[in-house]
C-alpha cells in the first residue's frame, strides 16, 4: 500500500455514507456559488462554466470558489475545460488574458514542439491565480478529418505526433501541480456530437490499436491525473453501452492499458445517454460499470440515487470506496489534500 492509498483510508474510515456519495460528483457550479449547497452534499469538487468568468473579475471568481471551499470538509477539486482554441472558458474574457488560449493545432503551428511546455506552464498559472485546480484536458482525441466534429479541438498531426503532444503536456501540468484528463476515451474519431445525440463507431479494434489509443497510452505512462471517457457506442468494444456506460470499455482502460487513476464521465446530461437510461438517473450504473468521478448538470438528483442505491444494495459499499479512495489519491498528488 503506497502512502498516499494509507492516507485516503483514513480518511474514508471516517467518513459519512453521505460524505463518501458527494465525493464522487463534480457539480456544476450554481448560480451565485450555492454554499449551502456544498456545505449540505460535500462534493468532490466543481465544475465551472464561462458564466463563472464572464462578469467577475480574476479575484471575484476566486472568491467565488473559495467560498464553496470555506463550507467543505475536504478541499475541492476547481475544473474548467480549458482546451485552447473553441474550448476556453477562462481566456475568453479579457480581464483573464488579453487573447484566449490557442488551439493545440494554432499552438503547434506557431511555435512547434518548443511552444508547448511554454503555453501549458502559462495555462496552468493563470488557472491557479484563479482558484483552479483541475483543467479536463488535454484532448488526446485523434483525427485528420477536417470536417469532424472533433476536429477544431484536436492536435490535427499523426497519432504518434499527438501522442507526443500529450506526453509533454501531462508532464507539465503534473510538475505545475494542475490535475489533468485524458479525453475522450477510447477515441472520439469522426463521431458526430454525443451533445446531441448518440453516435456509434463502427471501426474494427486495429483502428484503434494503430491510432486513437496511442495517445492515451502515452499520457497515461506520463502519469495522467484521470481519464474522461466518452459517450458514444464503439461497436468494436461494446456495441450495447456508449462508452461512458460500458464495462469492457472500462475493462480496457483498467486491465490491458493499466490505468490507475481516476475515470471521469464527460457529462451525463448529455442527449446522447437518455436512450439508454429509460428515465432512470444515470449516474448509478455509471458507479457500477467503473466510474469513479460523475459529472451532470443534476448534480442533487444524481448524488440523492446514488445514496439510495447504496442503502438499497443495488450499489455495493466497496464500490463506492474505491471511487472514493481514487478521488481521494488524486487530490493528494496535486497537494490540495494533505
Amino acid at each position: 500500500m503506497t502512502h498516499y492509498e494509507k492516507r485516503a483510508a483514513e480518511i474514508l474510515a471516517g467518513m459519512t455514507d453521505k460524505e463518501k456519495v458527494g465525493q464522487v460528483f463534480l457539480a456544476h457550479c450554481p448560480d451565485g456559488g450555492g454554499r449551502e449547497i456544498f456545505a449540505e452534499y460535500q462534493f468532490g469538487g466543481v465544475l465551472a462554466f464561462a458564466r463563472e468568468f464572464e462578469k467577475r473579475t480574476p479575484e471575484e471568481a476566486r472568491a467565488l470558489f473559495a467560498g464553496q471551499n470555506g463550507v467543505s470538509k475536504l478541499p475541492l477539486l476547481v475544473a474548467v475545460d480549458e482546451e485552447g482554441g473553441t474550448v476556453v472558458r477562462v481566456s475568453k474574457f479579457e480581464q483573464y488574458r488579453k487573447e484566449r488560449f490557442p488551439s493545440p493545432k494554432e499552438l503547434f503551428a506557431a511555435g512547434g514542439w518548443r511552444g508547448i511546455a511554454g503555453d501549458t506552464r502559462e495555462k496552468c498559472a493563470l488557472l491557479r491565480s484563479v482558484g483552479i485546480n483541475y483543467n479536463l484536458a488535454p484532448v488526446c482525441d485523434y483525427s485528420l478529418d477536417e470536417t469532424a466534429f472533433i476536429s477544431k479541438r484536436v492536435f490535427g498531426r499523426s497519432a504518434e505526433e499527438t501522442a507526443r503532444f500529450i506526453s509533454s503536456v501531462v508532464r507539465t501540468m503534473k510538475k505545475e501541480k494542475i490535475a489533468c484528463s485524458l479525453k475522450h476515451f477510447p477515441g472520439y474519431g469522426g463521431n458526430s456530437d454525443t451533445h446531441l445525440d448518440m453516435a456509434c463507431d463502427v471501426r474494427p479494434f486495429g483502428a484503434f490499436e494503430k491510432e486513437d489509443l496511442l495517445p492515451f497510452i502515452a499520457g497515461i505512462r506520463a502519469g495522467a491525473h484521470s481519464v474522461m471517457v466518452a459517450h458514444n457506442i464503439v461497436n468494436c468494444i461494446d456495441p450495447e453501452y456508449p462508452a461512458s456506460l460500458s464495462v469492457p470499455v472500462h475493462k480496457l482502460l483498467r486491465e490491458t492499458l493499466g490505468f490507475r487513476g481516476v475515470i471521469i464521465t464527460d457529462s451525463l446530461t448529455m442527449n446522447a445517454i437518455r436512450h439508454f437510461t429509460n428515465g432512470a438517473d444515470p449516474c448509478v450504473r455509471a458507479l457500477l460499470c467503473g466510474n469513479d468521478m460523475l459529472i451532470t448538470a443534476s448534480t442533487t438528483k444524481g448524488a440523492d440515487a446514488v445514496y439510495e442505491a447504496l442503502k438499497s444494495g443495488e450499489l455495493p459499499r466497496e464500490v463506492l470506496d474505491r471511487a472514493v479512495t481514487n478521488v481521494l489519491i488524486m487530490k493528494q498528488k496535486i497537494g490540495i489534500l494533505r
